[in-house]
């Protein structure tokens, strides 16, 4: 039971990878970037309406980045889905190296772009991956 609670887990912390993806995905044309627009005027608080996401390099780096997110978030759902109740460690292991390889890279980048409340919004993303393994029993196998 244990092991499908940590599957259902990772299965919803999938989902939020690949929702974000999808909204940052919408940046890339001026049309739909409403939201993330909104959300990045939260991260550059106070909200203003001073940010911007017009310039042809925004846009396009949202679209890349928004792929690349939905894409890990389905990599997720599949190690979830496929492997981990066949080979927990691996998946495991998987998942781990690199939800803290992304969380230490965006973090960082945060950092130095000076939006410093989105390494502490990374938090959210990390424990919602990390909690799950972490409580779920080792080697458990079904």
């Amino acid at each position: 039971m244990q092991q499908e609670n940590t599957v259902y887990w990772l299965k919803f912390a999938s989902l939020l990878v690949i929702g974000f993806g999808l909204i940052v995905s919408l940046a890339a044309h001026p049309a739909s970037a409403g939201l993330p627009l909104v959300l990045t005027d939260l991260m550059f608080w106070p909200m203003d309406g001073k940010q911007s996401l017009s310039g042809p390099e925004t846009r396009l780096l949202s679209a890349i980045l928004g792929g690349v997110m939905v894409g890990w978030g389905v990599l997720f759902w599949l190690i979830s889905a496929k492997l981990y109740h066949r080979e927990p460690d691996l998946a495991r292991s998987i998942i781990y190296w690199s939800i803290g390889t992304w969380f230490i890279t965006d973090s960082i980048g945060s950092i130095v772009a000076g939006v410093s409340i989105n390494a502490f919004l990374n938090i959210g993303f990390l424990a919602a991956f990390v909690l799950p393994l972490w409580r779920s029993p080792k080697n458990a196998v079904a």
